[in-house]
Formats: structure tokens, sequence, C-alpha cells
């Protein structure tokens, strides 16, 4: 049996060893770094700033979404003024419609009355000429009884202008 002379085998081979194996690690580190560490830190500052990105468009998004929003609400409180204001101008319509057709029902009213007017007006004189017709007829009679009874033409002029006076102007024109 080796005797064991040395405390945790410290010698000049496990130094050299050691010594290869921190190059070794320390190479492997660099080459690591240039392959790994920096692609990966890379992608994390790209993702980072993607993030950050996504940060701001979100915050963009939502400034708009409020001017957005406070535009509708502005909009909704003009409808509602709109909406006042074409109220107003159908009852103005409806106003002026129902004075166009009270207007005219009023000139179609004082046709009517006119042509009633007229109507009377012919319908008098209608019967004023029948009774001119008639006061003839019983002229006519007056006159033949007159000539029946012998009385010359002078009488019977005189007989049938007696009886127009009797009756005058006011009886033909009422």
């Amino acid at each position: 049996m080796e005797e064991m002379t040395r405390l945790f085998n410290l010698d000049a081979q496990l130094l050299h060893d050691t010594a290869l194996m921190a190059m070794a690690v320390f190479f492997l580190f660099l080459i690591m770094s240039k392959l790994l560490f920096n692609p990966v830190r890379k992608m994390l500052e790209d993702r980072r700033q993607r993030i950050a990105g996504d940060i701001e468009a979100a915050e963009s998004d939502k400034k708009d979404a409020a001017a957005l929003k406070a535009e509708y609400e502005a909009k909704l409180k003009d409808i509602d003024k709109e909406a006042e204001q074409i109220l107003a101008e159908a009852r103005q319509k409806a106003q002026k419609n129902a004075a166009r057709i009270e207007g005219d029902a009023k000139e179609e009213a004082a046709r009517i009355i006119q042509r009633a007017n007229e109507e009377a007006e012919l319908s008098k004189k209608r019967v004023m000429d029948e009774v001119k017709q008639e006061m003839i007829t019983v002229a006519s009679m007056m006159a033949a009884k007159v000539v029946a009874a012998n009385i010359n033409a002078t009488v019977q002029d005189a007989l049938v202008e007696e009886t127009l006076k009797e009756m005058g102007d006011s009886t033909w024109q009422s």
C-alpha cells in the first residue's frame, strides 16, 4: 500500500491539470460566449425592444381609443342636437303645410260661396224672367178682356202701363 504523504494529492501534476482545465474552461467560455451567449443576448435584447415597442403601441392605441371615445361621446351629444334640429324643421314644415292647406281650404270655400252667390243671382234672374213672363201673360189676358169689351188700343195700352206701374220696378228686382 502506498503511503499517504500528501494532503488532497496536491502535486505538480494536479496543479498542471487544474491550470489546463481552467484554461480550457476559459476558452470554452469565450467560444460559447461567441457562439451562444452573444446570440442569446442579442435575441433577449431584440425581444426587450419588441416588448417595449408593443408597450408603446399599446399606449398609443389606448390614447387613440380614448380620443375616439371622446369623439364618439361628442357626436352623441351632437346627434341629440341634430335630432332636435330635425324635429324643429319638421314642425316648421308641418306648420307651413297646415297654413298652406288652411289657405287652400279658405280659397276653396270662397270659390264655393262665390259660385253659390252666382247661382242664387242666376236663380233670381230666372225667377224675375218667369215673373215677367207671367205678367206679360196676365197683361195679355187683360188685354184680351179689354178687346173683348170693345175697348180701343189706346185704352188697352193705358191699362197695361197702369198695371206695370202698379207693380213697379221693385217687384221685378226683389
